[in-house]
């Protein structure tokens, strides 16, 4: 009868997801200034070397991985895309609305005879969300669209980052 141990947390094999992670930190820290080329090549080459996630953390254990990902620009082009996609929605969802409110003020017009143009009421109601919806996106700052209020280690408000 065998016994196998579980492994520890230093001897955790690392795979090629884990090496490409690594390898895609080493170049946004190069990139946003962290790193010299010199040092980069060196860590790119023991990131591709390593056999343990143990290896690999310490790769980028210097490093602010927080700041990196928040600076990263595929992120922030992300996180654009996603704010149109929603616009894009938005907008598709009031065009339908119209559309039926339209309808059934005509359908009403045609059958009551009551001509009064009530979804001028909606429609305007509706759109206003909507534009108030795409001018920020549209007109956003790259930089300024998560702007917040940053603390510094003292816990003493420094201004907005």
């Amino acid at each position: 009868m065998s016994t196998t141990t579980a492994p520890t947390a230093t001897s955790v094999r690392a795979g090629d997801r884990d090496r490409e992670r690594t390898a895609n930190q080493l170049g946004q820290a190069l990139s946003q200034g962290y790193l010299a080329m010199d040092e980069y090549e060196t860590r790119l080459q023991a990131t591709f070397a390593a056999h343990t996630a143990a290896e690999l953390r310490q790769l980028v254990a210097d490093l602010p991985l927080a700041q990196l990902r928040r600076s990263d620009p595929q992120r922030r082009a992300s996180r654009r895309r996603a704010a149109r996609l929603g616009v894009r929605i938005h907008l598709g969802a009031y065009l339908a609305m119209a559309v039926i409110v339209l309808t059934v003020w005509l359908a009403v017009g045609l059958t009551a005879g009551a001509w009064y143009f009530w979804p001028i009421w909606p429609i305007l109601g509706a759109g206003i969300g909507v534009v108030c919806h795409a001018i920020p996106i549209r007109f956003a700052a790259p930089g300024l669209c998560h702007a917040r209020p940053a603390i510094d280690g003292s816990r003493h408000f420094r201004g907005v980052r």
